[in-house]
């Protein structure tokens, strides 16, 4: 029975993430962000159990991604292409670029399956931190119509998260084996100063988050490369 727990959350992944499309085909793109957000507790929660459990399975690894694809990979594509339709910009065909997103998205899933460097941390930024960020737009919108209205920035964002997704930077995970202090310190620190950020800024919080994360990873891996050249002198 215990077998089947790490996969019964990754399917209230699935499940959250399509009640979140369906928000956000019907333009409540505010909505469908609390089930990102639902998603990503899904999400986190599922390959921690599966470790716990000592039940982790290839049918769990492939159905975590097809849920992942379908959470932060169609989703944050739905969200984009509202947000390009309602653009200054107006366009018939315009606003489908957004699924760039998906298609990029589908490619980092594909590429993460396959890649045995990705095994503790990511190459390229994962799904579910760019999700939120996408999420994050129709808030920030709330306040600053005119500058996430811009389809310039629109269409720049879904080029620089694209490439992102697919790139060859190194990020660490902020998935848990152990709450040991000493082994997840970069994690610990940042999830610290992202719920000070956030507790502030609310929505408005996450594209700082994200540089931040992005920034930590590379001085966090910065100084482990530096670490080992040093032991190598």
């Amino acid at each position: 029975m215990k077998r089947h727990i790490p996969n019964a959350i990754t399917c209230a992944n699935l499940l959250s993430g399509c009640v979140g499309i369906v928000f956000a085909f019907k333009g409540d793109l505010q909505i469908a962000a609390y089930f990102v957000i639902l998603s990503g507790i899904f999400d986190f929660f599922d390959g921690m159990i599966a470790r716990l459990l000592n039940v982790k399975s290839a049918i769990g690894k492939d159905l975590d991604s097809l849920a992942d694809m379908v959470s932060f990979g169609f989703l944050p594509g739905v969200i984009m292409f509202h947000l390009l339709k309602a653009s200054d910009y107006a366009s018939e065909y315009l606003p489908y670029l957004g699924f760039i997103i998906t298609i990029f998205s589908a490619l980092r899933l594909a590429k993460f399956n396959n890649d045995e460097r990705q095994s503790e941390d990511f190459i390229g930024l994962n799904t579910p931190m760019n999700t939120l960020f996408i999420c994050s737009l129709p808030y920030i919108a709330v306040d600053y119509p005119n500058v996430i209205g811009s389809t310039i920035l629109l269409l720049a964002i879904t080029a620089i998260t694209s490439f992102l997704l697919i790139s060859e930077i190194k990020i660490f995970s902020l998935k848990f084996s152990n709450f040991s202090w000493a082994k997840n310190k970069i994690k610990f620190i940042f999830l610290i100063l992202s719920a000070a950020l956030i507790a502030v800024l609310q929505f408005a919080a996450i594209p700082f988050v994200l540089v931040l994360y992005i920034a930590m990873s590379f001085i966090h891996f910065r100084g482990i490369t530096s670490d080992s050249s040093s032991d190598l002198n």
